[in-house]
């Protein structure tokens, strides 16, 4: 794998090398988390859902009212040739993430300084897929814990945008990584339900039912609904519930969702192991292999490889 020079942006209408990107400071989404991103990856080099994205992508443009200023059928076009430029730059089994990244621009008082500015900042860039740093993850099982932090309540900014602001998710990860360097954090909402962590979605497997947080109080991501749909075609029963650390700690399994992970499997909850300790449970086991039989890729497999 290589990094730097080779790896390309689409900025504003033009490929350029993403060590040459440049954004004034004066732009909104560096001054205020003005902006919304999605991002997808890569399954063998093959571009996962692209369209599902973009549609959630536009649903958080449309919430924060921001124009990219550019159709949706550009942004498709150029993230795919973003994804053929820097493929070039990896080995044929590893992978990359895409992402989608609007800002509201910059404000009409440094319009002046800047007449010619778009008024939105588009930017559509891509990075190696954390393989190395995450193939443990698979072997040994993650590592959960609750933070102090909560998730906002949707009456003051939903949840389910994906905007630059991750503050809020990020103050929960320090906080639970000071106490565990090795721990992914998990959020609570503010009715004291399990929520969500920074990208990820969770699921509880108990009594052979599989349970997420409702959509309204978390992000709801493509590999989420990805999961719940394999686990139906499996006549598997699912359901959004309101989850506590109650239904955590005697679950059976418990996994999380997400576009880099896809399906990983955790081994406890703030230090408690969960169900029999099995990595991972016979029906965490169940859906991974859905999942790479779905989406043709053994992704399950480049992550082991990847893991001592």
């Amino acid at each position: 794998m290589s990094t730097g020079n080779n790896w390309v942006v689409w900025l504003n209408g033009r490929i350029v090398p993403e060590n040459e990107a440049l954004v004034p400071i004066r732009d909104r989404g560096f001054k205020y988390g003005d902006a919304a991103f999605d991002t997808t990856r890569t399954f063998g080099h093959r571009i996962f859902k692209l369209d599902e994205h973009l549609d959630r992508f536009y649903r958080s443009l449309n919430y924060l009212r921001i124009d990219p200023g550019v159709s949706r059928e550009t942004i498709k076009q150029a993230s795919e040739e973003v994804a053929a430029h820097n493929l070039q730059n990896i080995a044929a089994d590893e992978d990359i993430w895409l992402t989608q990244r609007v800002t509201r621009g910059i404000d009409a008082a440094d319009k002046e300084d800047w007449p010619d500015y778009p008024q939105s900042t588009v930017v559509i860039e891509a990075r190696p897929l954390p393989l190395r740093e995450r193939g443990r993850f698979y072997r040994d099982g993650l590592k959960i814990a609750t933070s102090s932090v909560r998730r906002p309540a949707p009456d003051t900014m939903s949840p389910r945008a994906k905007t630059h602001n991750y503050l809020n998710l990020i103050l929960a990860e320090l906080e639970v990584k000071a106490r565990d360097p090795d721990a992914h954090a998990v959020l609570l909402d503010t009715n004291g339900n399990l929520a969500e962590g920074k990208g990820s979605n969770l699921f509880l497997v108990k009594n052979g039912v599989l349970r997420t947080p409702k959509e309204r109080y978390v992000l709801p991501g493509v590999s989420r609904q990805t999961t719940m749909d394999l686990a139906q075609a499996a006549k598997m029963p699912v359901e959004e519930a309101d989850l506590d650390l109650f239904d955590a700690l005697n679950a059976d399994e418990i996994f999380i969702t997400s576009t880099s992970f896809c399906i990983c499997p955790v081994s406890t909850v703030n230090g408690a192991t969960i169900g029999d300790g099995q990595i991972p449970g016979p029906i965490t086991k169940q859906l991974i292999d859905a999942y790479v039989d779905y989406v043709d890729c053994d992704w399950y497999g480049q992550y082991l490889k990847h893991s001592n």
